[in-house]
């Protein structure tokens, strides 16, 4: 195989979708494992909904991630005077035409397409220089001369061999009325002019496939290897869209999933590699191949994912999970004062179980962090009259301990269980609940050895 070059080519005008994350982390692996180059390239000639905030997202997204591109991101809109050179040449050359539709024009050829539930293809009215009117005082647009007859075929590294009716392919717009380039245009020169070969996109870009397929055909390059991936649908089947909850990968940051287990699961999402689940970065960029790549839409599995993280969660080093913890808690406007990283610290080992997101180690935690613990009233409910003697006579035993450990707190929670003729829940959960404001949470015997000795008191004595 000859030198491999891919990239990836997000529109800055919204978040990063969870797709185009998944399309950028088949790109890059497959780049890695051929050894070559993989490009970010920006295409922000939309000006109308293009973003600078989207593109610093998209940037910092796939850092975020781990997917580092090869130099700087390529911004399309600067490359503008070459796209319109091009355009140029396929005028001269006749494979491109000027067309003086008016919009009014237009708009009665989609209506009747409409009517009669076919898809809107240009009838082609200016296609023929005689019949092109240019006194209507309308600037024209430049559209590409497609072919009229016969198939045409690509062999397509994921789906095998597609064909196509030629008939079927619209003489699409390659330049407006404003002199700017579409995105069949500009794609098609951007991917020649960087050296791209592979493009591995969604299998929603087959029809733009075959129309780039005739630009490169009509300038004589080198056409790229096309691998189309299907799409990634919801758990109700249909085409995942950025109105779709947890679609972006803001959605994952918010909540706290790790970038490597997001990583592994999307990169299992679609792909496989025998019965292997977990990957590290070196065995993905090892074992990627666009044969693993299956012919079917992927559902996204949120369940999935949370139990992916709860996996690299337990196995992460528990100083770089407090590491993670400090910067989710920062970026999500909740940050982790100083002063308790020795407590949380300390208590990692145990705030981490059960927890499937850093979002959930952060909510165990919240009680070693509440200086000022708010029990809310349907909790402070479950503390009645014995409950409260329960707190009070372990209260009792804590103060007049020398030291803390398991040993003695097992001794005094088993005879408070024999003395209040209960059981364990019946001392738990009214201990956990003046301990933290909550019934669920830790175990409580590290919520006990996690809290220094005085503020165990403290909040234990609120309720003489």
């Amino acid at each position: 195989m000859s030198f491999v070059a891919t990239r990836f080519a997000p529109s800055p005008t919204g978040p990063l979708h969870i797709g185009g994350v998944r399309t950028a982390l088949f790109n890059w692996l497959f780049s890695k494992n051929k050894k070559g180059k993989f490009y970010l390239r920006i295409e922000d000639t939309d000006k109308e909904r293009s973003r600078d905030e989207y593109k610093k997202q998209i940037i910092q997204s796939l850092k975020w991630i781990g997917i580092n591109y090869d130099g700087n991101e390529y911004i399309q809109s600067q490359n503008i005077e070459l796209h319109r050179k091009i355009a140029d040449e396929l005028l001269k050359k006749g494979f491109a035409y000027k067309c003086y539709c008016t919009e009014k024009e237009i708009e009665e050829q989609k209506k009747k397409s409409k009517e009669n539930k076919m898809p809107f293809i240009y009838n082609r009215k200016c296609r023929n220089a005689e019949s092109a009117d240019s006194s209507k005082g309308v600037n024209p647009v430049i559209r590409f001369k497609s072919k009229i007859t016969d198939i045409s075929s690509i062999k397509d590294l994921v789906q095998g061999e597609i064909n196509i009716s030629n008939s079927t392919i619209e003489d699409f717009v390659i330049l407006r009325k404003d002199g700017t380039p579409t995105y069949q245009l500009s794609a098609v020169v951007d991917d020649n002019k960087m050296g791209i070969s592979h493009i591995i996109r969604g299998d929603d870009h087959k029809i733009n496939t075959f129309k780039q397929k005739q630009i490169y055909e009509a300038m004589q390059w080198k056409l790229p290897a096309f691998a189309h991936v299907p799409l990634i649908h919801s758990n109700e089947g249909k085409k995942l869209s950025k109105r779709d909850n947890s679609s972006t990968l803001i959605d994952f940051i918010k909540i706290g999933i790790l970038p490597e287990a997001l990583r592994n699961y999307l990169l299992r999402l679609g792909w496989s590699h025998k019965d292997k689940e977990i990957f590290t970065l070196e065995e993905s960029i090892k074992y990627f191949n666009l044969a693993g790549i299956g012919k079917s839409p992927s559902k996204l599995d949120y369940e999935r994912i949370l139990s992916i993280n709860e996996h690299y969660i337990k196995s992460f080093d528990e100083k770089e999970l407090y590491k993670r913890l400090k910067i989710y808690s920062e970026d999500n406007k909740k940050k982790i004062d100083n002063k308790f990283d020795d407590k949380l610290l300390k208590s990692i080992h145990f705030l981490k179980n059960k927890a499937k997101s850093l979002g959930d180690i952060y909510n165990n935690a919240e009680y070693i962090m509440s200086e000022n613990l708010i029990i809310k009233s349907e909790e402070l409910k479950l503390i009645d009259a014995s409950s409260k003697k329960i707190i009070n006579d372990f209260s009792i035993r804590i103060e007049n301990s020398k030291e803390l450990n398991k040993n003695i707190l097992e001794k005094n929670l088993k005879e408070l269980v024999e003395l209040y003729k209960t059981n364990f829940k019946g001392v738990g959960q009214p201990m956990r609940i003046a301990l933290t404001g909550s019934r669920y949470g830790p175990g409580i015997y590290d919520i006990i050895l996690s809290l220094e000795k005085k503020e165990v008191l403290k909040r234990l004595n609120r309720f003489k």
